[in-house]
């Protein structure tokens, strides 16, 4: 059975909070099975208290050399078989994709946010 993220209630599962502990390091894959990269960290919004991004970790050997791609949590579902998040991203548009090296960090202002959010068709 596959579960759906709905932004504030996860349908199908029994408890619908996770920690960000369990998050992070789980696996990413694109609507056709790839596995394009893990969770590296969750970005929080700090007045509603909603997950803005899931950041991506993709790329790279041995964590050398990785980006960060910054996902609108609203993009991402978890899929139970495989033990991870799907997304509707391939690897070819995740090339493109806003992202940044793992130790420069963006400003997750309006107009960064904006820019991620269009990028994958999401709703702001």
């Amino acid at each position: 059975m596959n579960t759906l993220n709905t932004g504030t209630h996860t349908a199908g599962v029994s408890n619908p909070v996770i920690s960000s502990s369990r998050v992070e390091g789980t696996k990413v894959y694109n609507e056709q099975g790839e596995k394009l990269g893990s969770i590296d960290h969750l970005q929080i919004d700090k007045q509603s208290g909603q997950v803005r991004y899931a950041i991506l970790e993709f790329g790279g050997f041995l964590g050398m050399g990785t980006d960060r791609y910054p996902l609108p949590w609203n993009v991402l579902r978890y899929d139970t078989a495989l033990d991870g998040y799907v997304v509707p991203v391939t690897k070819d548009k995740l090339d493109n994709a806003p992202k940044y090296e793992g130790t420069a960090h963006p400003e997750y202002n309006d107009e960064y946010g904006r820019r991620v959010y269009d990028y994958y068709g999401a709703q702001w």
